[in-house]
């Protein structure tokens, strides 16, 4: 008769070979890691597309020399090139004596720039900070490799959402980082001297004047106007020196551009609350332990009951959605793309498996990133 195979003594044999295969994995994040000191001295590109696919040729002949399915070990080889990646991207932001660049939408002295600075306070180093006119303007600075991140809201609590920072997040090309959470105080600045009573028009940024609708209903002969930015509309009031002319914007911008604070507190809600993404070009690992958000990108196959079967499967693996967002596809009248938040991260078990159940009854599936979730509201100072 054969000798009847030890089944314990095999899996033992595995494990062994599965600790082996982690410390190996160990030694390529530290070779990972100098490759990135490298890169930061000679200001070279983090990513090569280029060389990661002669890598990845590379890759599937050996496996296929062995004996080992190509296809699965480019997919595996893939995921551990972004865990490479991912893994230099981490390290930058760990680095004391590498200013961190960041993109952000407005002048000094607007909430973006304000949460921005509270944000990435306390590195050795400092931090960059560069406004843009526009989201896109910023954005397009971490595309294009001349920042290392992007602060942008992405929903407010009176306001609802920034539909244009969804809509940059479709375009591709960034990942979500991080969030944070800001709690928003807003203030209608006006020039030295000048009246409730005597104005004539109120301007700030889109977001700002709904987040203050109740607050301007009281004032009807001070017409709201939108302008790009909260303290650019502070720097504007005090260039046009019209005492008629007031802004909605922080403290902090009255303090810079010399202006007096007719009314603190305007927003609608007292808990009123921003949530800005981080962005980068590439993904940053979340680190262990911590309570982590994904969140989606999703169309949907055109059928019947196709977005309540979507959320039946997450509810069944019991994946906690904390937010959906629909916006609708340009160029495409009446089709529309989902935006989801959900707990967990993108690579647990219970989301993993969610997203490959879901791959039928879906035309198009992303993920937009997997990040520490905030603190609770009120932990961080003002924002817009």
């Amino acid at each position: 008769m054969p000798e009847r195979r030890d089944l314990q003594a095999i899996r033992e044999q595995i494990e062994a070979v599965d600790r082996e295969i982690l410390a190996a994995l160990k030694r390529r994040m530290d070779l990972v890691e100098e490759i990135a000191r490298a890169k930061l001295e000679s200001a070279a590109p983090f990513r090569d597309r280029s060389r990661e696919e002669q890598v990845i040729g590379r890759i599937r002949h050996a496996a296929a020399e062995l004996g080992l399915d190509p296809h699965e070990i480019e997919r595996l080889y893939r995921d551990i090139m972004e865990m490479s990646i991912g893994r230099q991207q981490a390290l930058v932001r760990s680095l004391e004596d590498v200013p961190l660049r960041v993109a952000y939408q407005g002048v000094e002295g607007s909430f973006s720039h304000l949460t921005a600075q509270r944000h990435y306070a306390g590195r050795t180093s400092g931090v960059l900070l560069t406004g843009h006119d526009t989201f896109r303007g910023a954005v397009a600075a971490v595309r294009e490799g001349a920042a290392d991140f992007a602060l942008l809201p992405i929903e407010n609590t009176t306001a609802g959402s920034v539909h244009e920072t969804y809509d940059l997040l479709a375009e591709g090309g960034v990942t979500i980082t991080a969030e944070v959470v800001s709690q928003v105080e807003h203030c209608l600045l006006a020039l030295p001297g000048a009246t409730l009573e005597g104005l004539r028009s109120v301007i700030s940024h889109p977001q700002a004047l709904a987040q203050c609708e109740a607050f301007l209903r009281t004032v009807p002969w001070a017409v709201p106007r939108t302008e790009f930015d909260t303290a650019g509309s502070a720097r504007k009031v005090r260039e046009g020196n019209d005492p008629a002319v007031a802004a909605i914007a922080s403290e902090s911008a009255a303090r810079l551009y010399g202006l007096e604070v007719l009314r603190r507190g305007i927003q609608t809600q007292e808990g009123n609350y921003t949530r800005f993404v981080e962005v980068a070009r590439e993904a940053t690992p979340c680190p262990a332990g911590a309570a982590c958000k994904t969140s989606l990108l999703m169309s949907l196959a055109h059928q019947p009951g196709a977005l309540g079967e979507v959320l039946a499967r997450f509810g069944a693996r019991g994946v906690n959605l904390t937010r959906i967002e629909s916006r609708p596809v340009l160029g495409a009248p009446w089709q529309y793309r989902f935006y989801l938040d959900l707990e967990g991260h993108a690579a647990s078990e219970p989301v993993r498996t969610t997203l490959e159940e879901i791959g039928p009854i879906t035309t198009e599936v992303r993920i937009l990133g997997t990040y520490p979730s905030a603190r609770a509201p009120g932990d961080e100072g003002a924002a817009r």
